[in-house]
């Protein structure tokens, strides 16, 4: 039987107190039982009657078919829509994260670094959204810029 010592308790909401700055390296690892207290389902979107709730990424480590890559700078994150085979259409999660374009609310990210192992990337905000053809997965794609919010979320 594995230790709890090393686990952490979260809060589900993941609160960040008004000015505090939300950097991962100073979040603990997390189950899937602590991500999924926010993030309610397995696929990358999650979204509640259209407004966007949280996001997961693994980078296109884990699934090559979402290629979401950070900037250099870090405070950019390149985000590949809903949609595992075939091109992306405007489905419920790319219609939420077009939709949280317009209403600029920050959500968590969730970043899967292997199985039961997952890091809290702090809270984004969707700035810009469009359709493109990915080359190497041939198909049509929904990418979405993030924008880290370095502040307490909205």
């Amino acid at each position: 039987m594995r230790s709890r010592k090393s686990r952490t308790k979260r809060p589900a909401s993941f609160d960040v107190e008004e000015g505090a700055t939300c950097d991962p390296a100073d979040e603990p690892l997390l189950t899937w039982a602590e991500v999924n207290r926010t993030h309610r389902i397995q696929s990358g979107v999650y979204q509640s009657r259209g407004r966007l709730v949280s996001l997961l990424t693994d980078f296109g480590r884990i699934n090559p078919c979402y290629p979401d890559r950070q900037s250099e700078t870090g405070d950019l994150i390149y985000y590949t829509g809903e949609g595992r085979r075939g091109d992306q259409y405007l489905s419920p999660g790319n219609r939420a994260l077009l939709a949280a374009i317009e209403s600029r609310h920050s959500v968590p990210l969730f970043n899967k670094l292997a199985v039961g192992r997952w890091q809290h990337m702090g809270y984004w905000r969707v700035t810009s959204g469009r359709q493109i053809y990915d080359e190497s997965e041939k198909r049509m794609l929904w990418l979405f810029t993030l924008e880290r919010v370095r502040t307490s979320p909205d």
